[in-house]
């Protein structure tokens, strides 16, 4: 399978719509990663998945997945040595809760779902782990109770804080100092309990600055009478940091430890995430599980688009048992390509393992590959015309198809002249046959629904089409090309019956009707007055426009008897007709009276020249000798 495939059937369109059904980034991871099987026994086991899901989705009212978060890079994290901070933890914890309760969900689902029951009893609980998270952090912080020293490291911070806070407010009271004081209350700063005072009375108060305020008029002063326990506080603080982070890397040391099956849990949650998002698609739309076969054999019955809506018309189809390609004709714009589509985008979906809108007599291939070559594949970076590209594309198909592949061509062999198209796509068409594929392409071209007909592996289909009203059906019926649907709308627009009648003739037998008209008794002889068309005159050296280049050249001999004039343009002579020429200026207004006109087509290097000869200017003679001598040597030759 290839990327193009993917893109052209929609195939990541239809993943993103499933991943919005996972509830966690790790089922979103899987679907991303998730690419079709061509193994039958792998699509049969995700089918079973994803049906077994379903069952279990039509029984129970929610599955317990939520709350499970994606904790792979905190697995990272602890595999580089790092210490797990408190929500990182909590996060750990609630995940292997989120196992623990889907792990018994799961095994009490045997009847409903044995498969994917079975997947639960590789899964592992960790209900100690849980329980040392829980017990040592609380609101994501470590709890005073998680070891005894943090529990009387606590207790001295808040009886020396006590202690500040109590120093602080006499001096508050204390009425010497109330001069100074800026604001009567006590702030923190930088971890230190200050008063703010005026700065005009800085130096009057015993203490340390600790901070200035922006405009410079109050300092926040830690009096003296408090450093000392402000000093015993940082220093309990720093114990309390210490101890906290020997909590965190022991809680850290034990998921380590338990690294291997913890990731087997993330994996199976994985799974599960993935296969249940699979179930509610299948659930939103009422999906079913096809027969599945390895042998190329394609039958949808009421089938619907997986993008399309619930209105759309469903198609029945089937291709590989009694004929290995289709052909299939109708109007534009009349649902060919979606068919092609859908049969595309249906075969990847089930060998991906969702479920899909269809009759349960329904059944679908499991191919080695897949390749369509739908739409304008024009390339401007490499120059090729839509042509080019198709026969580019399908020279690269050629080359990797086998005999279990899927081809769906949108209107092959166009793009060029008609009879080498049909021709092309014809030979094109029994190339891929005798390799063994399993072909459907549309066209327009006559010659190969009747290559088809002739065919007895293939068959004809066409897209039903109302020639009452004119329009499309979207309906594909197979074993049917119908009657051209030019020739209906044309019928239904009043053409004449004798056009159409002979429209359909020249289709069959190529009876073109060959008379002339002056000698048919239909035209009476008539004897029609002879319009002369006048022509400008011209005359050597007007400037004229010349149309078709939109450039000025100048006359050089007026009009002949077939009415063109030569004209002198970028330093060459050539006719052109009078309608293609514009009078743009007479000569009489570009140059003086007696001006020797043809100096405009003779060069300065030509005139000198002959102006050399004319008075006998001896290199003008040897040059003409030297001319001579080259003519004689080559006539030699």
């Amino acid at each position: 399978m290839n990327s193009s495939t993917w893109e052209k059937l929609q195939y990541n369109e239809l993943k993103e719509i499933v991943k919005t059904f996972c509830v966690s980034g790790l089922g979103k991871q899987l679907i991303d990663k998730l690419v079709p099987s061509s193994k039958l026994s792998v699509v049969k086991l995700r089918l079973n998945e994803t049906t077994e899901a379903r069952n279990i989705l039509d029984t129970e009212s929610h599955v317990p997945l939520l709350g499970i978060s994606n904790i792979e890079y905190m697995m990272d994290k602890l595999e580089k040595g790092m210490v797990l901070d408190p929500s990182e933890l909590i996060a750990i914890a609630d995940f292997l809760r989120g196992c623990r309760k889907i792990k018994k969900f799961m095994l009490e689902k045997e009847f409903y779902a044995p498969k994917l029951s079975a997947y639960a009893y590789s899964m592992t609980e960790f209900q100690d782990i849980e329980d040392h998270i829980h017990f040592a952090i609380k609101g994501n912080r470590v709890d005073s109770g998680a070891s005894k020293e943090l529990k009387r490291i606590r207790k001295h911070i808040d009886m020396t804080e006590a202690k500040i806070e109590e120093q602080l407010q006499k001096f508050l009271k204390n009425s010497t100092n109330k001069e100074y004081i800026q604001e009567f209350f006590v702030s923190k700063k930088n971890d230190r309990f200050t008063i703010p005072i005026k700065a005009a009375y800085k130096n009057q108060v015993a203490g340390s600055i600790v901070e200035v305020s922006s405009k410079g008029s109050t300092v926040f002063i830690e009096p003296i009478s408090v450093s000392k326990h402000n000093a015993e506080l940082s220093s309990l603080k720093a114990e309390e940091v210490m101890e906290e982070l020997q909590i965190l890397a022991e809680l850290s040391n034990r998921i380590f430890d338990q690294m291997h099956p913890i990731t087997i849990n993330i994996d199976l949650i994985s799974q599960y995430d993935m296969i249940f998002a699979k179930a509610k698609f299948s659930k939103s739309f009422d999906g079913i599980e096809p027969k599945i076969n390895d042998y190329g054999c394609i039958k949808l019955v009421q089938c619907r688009h997986p993008l399309l809506p619930s209105s759309a018309v469903p198609l029945n189809f089937e291709i590989g048992d009694a004929y290995r390609s289709l052909i299939i004709t109708g109007p534009n714009a009349g649902g060919k390509t979606v068919v092609l589509k859908t049969i595309g985008l249906i075969t990847l979906a089930t060998m991906s393992g969702f479920h899909i809108a269809a009759n349960p007599a329904t059944e679908i291939a499991v191919f080695d590959q897949i390749f369509v070559d739908i739409g304008d594949n024009q390339s401007m970076e490499n120059a090729l015309s839509t042509f080019s590209s198709h026969m580019k594309n399908i020279s690269e198909i050629m080359r990797q198809a086998n005999h279990n592949t899927l081809l769906l061509f949108d209107e092959i062999g166009s793009g060029t002249e008609p009879n080498e198209g049909a021709a092309l796509a014809i030979a094109i068409l029994e190339e891929f046959y005798h390799m063994g594929c399993i072909t459907v392409a549309t066209t327009h071209y006559g010659e190969i629904k009747q290559f088809s007909e002739l065919h007895s592996d293939f068959m004809n289909a066409a897209m039903e089409f109302n020639s009452e009203t004119l329009e499309p059906q979207y309906k594909l019926i197979i074993g049917q090309s119908g009657e051209s649907n030019a020739l209906w709308i044309s019928r239904k627009m009043n053409l004449k019956d004798q056009v159409l009648e002979r429209a359909k003739r020249y289709m069959d037998h190529k009876d073109y009707r060959l008379d002339r008209l002056r000698d048919s008794k239909v035209m009476k002889p008539k004897v029609q007055e002879e319009v002369k068309e006048e022509f400008v005159e011209y005359g050597i050296g007007d400037k004229v426009r010349l149309l078709e280049q939109e450039d000025s050249a100048v006359i050089y001999k007026g009009r002949d008897s077939f009415n063109n004039v030569t004209v002198f343009y970028q330093g060459k002579y050539m006719e052109v007709h009078c309608k293609r020429v514009m009078l743009e200026l007479r000569a009489s207004e570009l140059y003086p009276e007696g001006y020797d006109l043809n100096t405009i087509f003779v060069s300065y290097q030509e005139r000198k020249f002959q102006h050399d000869m004319e008075r006998g200017s001896k290199k003008a003679l040897r040059q003409v000798q030297k001319e001579l001598r080259k003519n004689r040597n080559r006539s030699d030759m």
